[in-house]
């Protein structure tokens, strides 16, 4: 029987290079997004590929993807939960919809999208749920500090919800990414930033964060959303209890840092490199 994977966030990057990767490996795809008809290039991959609305924040829209997923192969046998974007600028700055937006989509959209699916996951006694993460669930960085708690919040839910559901013949799994390029999700927090409020006080700092990402820019060497892809099929196929999958090498150092070493060597480790230099 040919498997089918539903996958959120299917417009642009992680999730339209998987779409294509589980597609051209024989599975069904319900490949998922706000606005469907930016997924005209998916859709017309084949038969085996159905490009219908889901909105995160929407749980009627959610409800009505996962029956249209069902309706059409039968069964979802794995759910790939990538939709997420990221608030870029300091904490005092971002406004109290922001904040609940960031987690509205990077963890409650997640929660809510899985909630759909467990009953039908519980029902065959399989399924694998593949959550992408990013180092920014595992180190933090200046500048990013709501994006990192939702991604922090999202890595604690999966691996607890694994507990759960193991014994239902269910998998977890959490994929982390770095830098890549060709993604849409730069852009999107470039202009997310633009709507925080401007507090002059930040001013020194922003200039030197600034600094600091140039030069993390400057030093890796950026992957692709298709070398992503590839992760992200292996973690849904490997058939092993492997939880966490790193998926770019720029990001391995910190996560070594974070996993490796003291608490003492690893907060020396990264103020040493993200503390902005000011004046």
């Amino acid at each position: 029987m040919t498997r089918t994977v539903l996958i959120t966030g299917c417009s642009t990057g992680f999730g339209e290079a998987t779409a294509r990767l589980f597609a051209a490996h024989g599975w069904n795809v319900v490949a998922t997004m706000r606005r469907p008809e930016a997924g005209a290039a998916l859709a017309a991959l084949g038969d085996n590929v159905l490009v219908t609305r889901l909105d995160v924040q929407d749980p009627a829209s959610i409800d009505a993807a996962v029956a249209a997923a069902i309706a059409r192969f039968g069964r979802v046998d794995v759910l790939v939960n990538n939709a997420g974007f990221g608030l870029f600028g300091v904490f005092e700055a971002a406004t109290r919809d922001k904040i609940q937006e960031q987690f509205d989509v990077n963890v409650f959209g997640v929660m809510d999208v899985t909630r759909a699916l467990l009953p039908h996951f519980r029902a065959n006694r399989s399924g694998t749920i593949v959550n992408i993460s990013s180092g920014a669930g595992v180190f933090t960085l200046p500048m990013i500090s709501l994006y990192c708690a939702s991604k922090f919040a999202l890595e604690g839910f999966s691996e607890a919800l694994s507990y759960e559901l193991a014994s239902l013949g269910i998998a977890v799994k959490i994929v982390e990414p770095g830098g890549v390029t060709k993604t849409s999700f730069g852009e999107r927090s470039a202009a997310e930033a633009g709507t925080s409020a401007d507090l002059p006080d930040y001013r020194p700092f922003l200039e030197g964060a600034m600094q600091v990402f140039a030069g993390l820019r400057a030093a890796r060497a950026d992957a692709t959303s298709e070398e992503v892809a590839e992760v992200i099929y292996t973690a849904a196929t490997d058939g092993t209890d492997q939880l966490r999958y790193v998926a770019t090498e720029d990001i391995k150092p910190l996560v070594r840092a974070r996993r490796e070493t003291s608490e003492a060597d690893y907060m020396a480790f990264m103020r040493e490199r993200m503390t902005p230099r000011i004046g």
